[in-house]
Formats: structure tokens, C-alpha cells, sequence
């Protein structure tokens, strides 16, 4: 099984919030195998799968990037590796 995770934004549509979500996966080398976004009115949403296996220090690390990068913008961001996420959205 690979060692991927499910990073999900949410939050007021502004430039800026992939190109700054991008910049903290590509400096931990986390590989982004998937991705989608949409606008709906001012409501941005983002949801990536990424590749863990490459990470470039620790998971809680990448975290806690992520969630600052999230406050730095006003967003929302949720890392949660790819089991948790298919535990907790199962239908």
C-alpha cells in the first residue's frame, strides 16, 4: 500500500491558496498525484491525494506547515492520511 494522504481546503476564494498550499508539498518533497478545485460563489475548495513516500521530514511536520500556511491565508487545510480518510467517509 503506498503512503499517501488527503489534504482538503476550504475557505473564502483569494489568489494565492494553491500556489502557497504547493509551495509547502513541493519544499517537503510530497508529490501531488491528484487534485481538484472549484469556486463556488467566494467558496474556494480544494481536495489533493498526495504521495508521502518521498516526504522530507516528518508527517506532524508537514502538518503543522500546512495548518500555519491555512492561518497565514484564512483557510481551512486538512491533512489526514489516505486510510484515515477512507475510515471516516465510508459509506
Amino acid at each position: 500500500m503506498k503512503d499517501r494522504a488527503v489534504i482538503t481546503v476550504l475557505g473564502a476564494d483569494q489568489v494565492g491558496i494553491v500556489a502557497a498550499i504547493t509551495a509547502v508539498l513541493a519544499r517537503r518533497r510530497v508529490n501531488i498525484e491528484d487534485i481538484r478545485m472549484a469556486v463556488m460563489e467566494q467558496l474556494f475548495t480544494m481536495i489533493a491525494l498526495v504521495d508521502l513516500s518521498r516526504l522530507d521530514g516528518s508527517f506532524s511536520i508537514l502538518k503543522e506547515e500546512l495548518d500555519q500556511t491555512g492561518r497565514d491565508l484564512g483557510v481551512q487545510v486538512l491533512l489526514q492520511r489516505e486510510e484515515v480518510f477512507k475510515y471516516m467517509h465510508r459509506v
